[in-house]
């Protein structure tokens, strides 16, 4: 099973705004999108798709369980409970969406909890979010590294975390990439721009389009029906080789999200 390369992130988005989004993002065509206990709209994800009219197994619907449920005794139970709220009986893919800070539960136990999920049909893939190298490979040493399906990481043209994706890529584990457009600064970058402009193109179409021809998975969210549509087209840009090495030029390890207390130390 593999991710799909293009979704839909309801980060910030709640209550109304986030059914809106994404009852217009399937009226649209997405089929995937991104969700997780802590943005506390798991029950609005789920109500704007049971609306949708859209066949379940036409979706992808990822999850991610927040670090207060990291333990033995709470992973498989909130797991159901977001199951309920999302009204599916399993999601695609459940992702530990931060590590424990200071390690309190340690990474064996919760990825084999996770593992335990899946076993039980609760979900369809497994993986990590927000995983440095370290991280990763303890995961690997406590599940293997095939039953991790992706590791979630800021990642963006100012952000491009070169050694934590050749070290998921080593170990055949997958990028999916959020913060994607660097909270919109990528978009006022002016090689991306002039691109954008030669290619009767947006620079967020270049940007996602860009990270899906390295093989990332993205997830920009919008609440916007013009620039959910638009996005969507980054599927159908190709850059030249000449493009990404512009791209990639533009590393700088610009990191955005670091939350006190929760990031682990960045590789």
């Amino acid at each position: 099973m593999s991710i799909p390369a293009f979704g839909l992130g309801t980060f910030r988005l709640q209550d109304q705004v986030v059914i809106d989004s994404v009852s217009t993002a399937l009226k649209l065509g997405y089929r995937a999108i991104d969700t997780a206990q802590i943005y506390e709209n798991e029950a609005a994800v789920g109500q704007a798709i049971a609306e949708s009219g859209v066949k379940r197994e036409e979706l992808f619907i990822t999850t991610k369980i927040w670090i207060a449920n990291l333990s033995t005794e709470k992973l498989i139970p909130t797991l159901r409970e977001s199951l309920q709220k999302l009204k599916t009986d399993y999601v695609d893919l459940t992702l530990i969406h931060w590590p424990s800070p200071k390690n309190e539960v340690p990474v064996a136990e919760f990825m084999a909890e996770l593992l335990k999920a899946k076993e039980l049909g609760l979900t369809r893939q497994i993986g990590v979010s927000n995983f440095t190298i370290d991280l990763m490979q303890q995961a690997i040493d406590a599940v293997g590294a095939e039953a991790i399906a992706t590791n979630q990481i800021e990642l963006s043209p100012l952000l491009q975390n070169a050694k934590v994706v050749k070290f998921a890529r080593q170990h055949g584990i997958a990028i999916t990439s959020y913060m994607t457009l660097a909270y919109g600064k990528a978009l006022q970058e002016p090689v991306i721009q002039q691109m954008a402009k030669l290619r009767n193109a947006t620079p967020a179409q270049v940007i996602l389009a860009w990270a899906m021809q390295l093989g990332y998975s993205v997830i920009p969210s919008s609440t916007k029906e013009a620039n959910l549509a638009s996005n969507l087209l980054a599927q159908e840009l190709k850059l030249t080789d000449e493009n990404m090495a512009q791209m990639a030029a533009l590393d700088r390890n610009e990191r955005l999200v670091s939350p006190e207390g929760l990031a682990p130390d960045w590789d």
